[in-house]
């Protein structure tokens, strides 16, 4: 592959001068919007803090709110202006993704396509249930000749390898398309899924012209599938396209909650976000498309100077990959529209705490890379805004536990909350605090908020949740959810990163996807931090300041809860509970289609293209029971 410093030649297709100026006032008013609301709320919190002067203590709180404010203001506007656009405008769709094609679902699909899935020591039965499904789902188009399937195994666990091989070859057995199914493992997986990548690319790339890539838990209908090839055969110049992946029904409760708060959110924020990035979008690194000629030439991804954790392999690759792909000249873009593509989030609490802590590291990575003279400045900005993403967890800590030091240092009347001195002043600083504290909730909500709009505003959209009524409960639900869940990964994000400092890492390997039950004593291992935490600050304020516990309430809540949060969560009464009232249910819930329900069909009653072609789970087993000497590929 080419070094990221060769460039090579651009795209031949260029924006036109009209969507150049489009977008340079879009991102210039996005940018106004989101410095005046900062600007309006540091004025705020500076008059507040300022009541009596304005001292050492209080400029590092300053400065540590302002470092939390940009990633919810973006969050804000991007979710204001997405319900605006969907709602006010006819024509939303190709305002904000302005590609040829658009409306095409008939035109033959001809060029030759790769869909891979690297895994690593992941559970052999989802792995290939769900690209069976992916094949059969694309056989049902009568356009599947362009594609080939490969499974790029990275495992380590011999008996995991094993089973994958065995059920490789029963599925070439049963599939009416052998010869375009691939299975190749790596006996030594190094750069682990970079090098997976790269090491299909040197390998097959030349034969493909697009790559759509999987994750393990990734499941793409066959129409979604079409639909991704037939935009960049319109498009010469896109380079990465990035589906809207949401989240498959779930019986754990962590995860249907937690999904359904994402997916009525997911919409309108992307829309949003698309409508000022346009050009210089995101990739998530899986569900998506991408050119394969300019993605091996131009997104070689390097080793970065010194020792893990924030050198050695670039682990959040994906969104550097993006940024490298729009340096080169090609367009990275996102389809904010739902439909076919889907993914599956962490079962339990302690799950989504692991997955997020691999997520900060490999985002902290980009302190080394954002710097570099490649990036467009969009592409900077992107980098940016996912290293303070993550640094924003610790800035909010600090902010709060300087607050409370200013308090106490400051003297306070026990019974009310209120500074000694100035009491006139200070009950109106009182007021004011509790109504900058309810602003910022707000603000930090707003995509949900603007999220739950976007649907009560529609009728089809009510039904596909099951009724407006069901869309509420589900609202009030996951608001009281969220408020326990983030102050509680807050905390772990912190003291992950003041472990990075020190040189602490995590392992990144295969994630846990099935819901489990969560032990006590698992909790407690894992949130002793957070339970400590929140007795301490509570126990502090009830003795020297209870007028203050009601407005702290809902971090000390979330704090001295948490283990008893991530067992509930996780508990299999709770998630058929939830079930059994379609409480917080996704669309694909109310209305499953063919592949989600081909995907959830007991494995007894496999039977991959009876149930595709019923749409639900009608079909007696399809045994796998081929035995085949393992075999591995360097």
């Amino acid at each position: 592959m080419m070094a990221v410093s060769d460039l090579g030649a651009a795209p031949a297709q260029h924006p036109s001068g009209m969507q150049t100026q489009v977008m340079r006032r879009r991102r210039w008013t996005f940018l106004a919007l989101v410095a005046v609301t900062c600007m309006a709320l540091l004025a705020w919190m500076t008059r507040l803090l300022g009541s009596d002067g304005i001292d050492p203590l209080d400029v590092v709180m300053l400065a540590l709110y302002a470092g939390t404010l940009p990633w919810v203001i973006i969050g804000l506007w991007n979710a204001v202006i997405g319900v605006a656009l969907i709602h006010l405008r006819r024509d939303w769709l190709p305002s904000v993704l302005p590609l040829r094609g658009l409306d095409d679902d008939t035109s033959p699909v001809t060029a030759p396509t790769a869909i891979v899935m690297p895994v690593f020591n992941e559970d052999p039965v989802r792995v290939f249930r769900h690209l069976r499904v992916v094949e059969t789902s694309l056989a049902a188009t009568g356009q599947d000749a362009a594609f080939e399937i490969f499974l790029l195994s990275d495992t380590t666990d011999p008996d995991i390898a094993a089973e994958e091989e065995r059920r490789f070859e029963a599925w070439r057995a049963v599939s009416s398309r052998p010869d375009r199914l691939h299975y190749r493992r790596r006996l030594d997986n190094a750069r682990q899924k970079v090098g997976n990548i790269e090491a299909f690319c040197a390998r097959w790339g030349d034969r493909f012209e697009h790559m759509i890539v999987l994750d393990a838990d990734s499941l793409m209908s066959g129409d979604a599938i079409l639909r991704l090839v037939r935009l960049m055969q319109h498009n010469p110049a896109l380079g990465i396209l990035q589906t809207l992946a949401v989240g498959l029904p779930s019986s754990s409760a962590f995860a249907r909650i937690f999904q359904f708060g994402m997916r009525h959110g997911m919409r309108a924020y992307t829309t949003g976000s698309a409508w000022w990035q346009g050009d210089s979008g995101p990739y998530w690194g899986h569900n998506a498309i991408l050119r394969m000629a300019p993605f091996r030439a131009h997104c070689h991804l390097p080793r970065l100077a010194g020792a893990p954790p924030l050198g050695g392999e670039i682990l959040s690759h994906d969104q550097v990959e993006a940024a490298m792909m729009r340096a080169a000249g090609y367009e990275v873009r996102v389809l904010p529209i739902e439909g076919g593509s889907y993914e599956e989030n962490p079962p339990s609490l302690l799950d989504f705490i692991k997955r997020d802590l691999r997520w900060c590291q490999g985002n902290l990575q980009y302190l080394k890379l954002i710097d570099w003279p490649l990036w467009r400045p969009l592409g900077r900005v992107q980098l940016a805004l996912a290293i303070l993403m993550y640094l924003s967890a610790p800035m909010w800590i600090g902010f709060i536990v300087l607050g409370m030091t200013r308090l106490f240092a400051g003297g306070i009347d026990p019974a009310s909350g209120i500074a000694f001195s100035n009491s006139l002043w200070a009950a109106v600083q009182w007021n004011e605090g509790v109504a900058l504290f309810a602003t910022m909730m707000t603000i930090t909500f707003a995509p949900k908020i603007m999220g739950v709009l976007d649907i009560m505003l529609s009728a089809a959209k009510r039904r596909r949740y099951g009724g407006g009524p069901r869309m509420v409960a589900g609202f009030v639900v996951e608001m009281l959810f969220g408020m326990l869940v983030a102050p509680v990964v807050a905390v772990a994000q912190t003291i992950f990163i003041t472990g990075i400092i020190f040189g602490r890492r995590i392992t990144w390997n295969a994630q846990m996807r099935d819901p489990r039950v969560v032990r006590w004593g698992q909790a407690l291992s894992t949130l002793w931090p957070q339970t400590l935490i929140g007795i301490a600050v509570a126990g502090i304020l009830a003795v020297h300041a209870p007028g203050m516990l009601p407005w702290a309430a809902p971090i000390v809540v979330a704090w001295v809860l948490a283990v008893p949060f991530a067992v509930g969560s996780a508990a299999p009464g709770l998630g058929r509970l939830l079930q059994r009232w379609r409480l917080c249910a996704v669309p694909e819930e109310v209305d499953t289609p063919a592949e989600v329900a081909a995907v959830q069909a007991p494995e007894e009653r496999l039977d991959v293209p009876q149930i595709l072609a019923a749409g639900g789970p009608v079909a007696p087993a399809l045994n796998n029971r081929v035995p085949v000497p393992l075999r591995a590929e360097s």
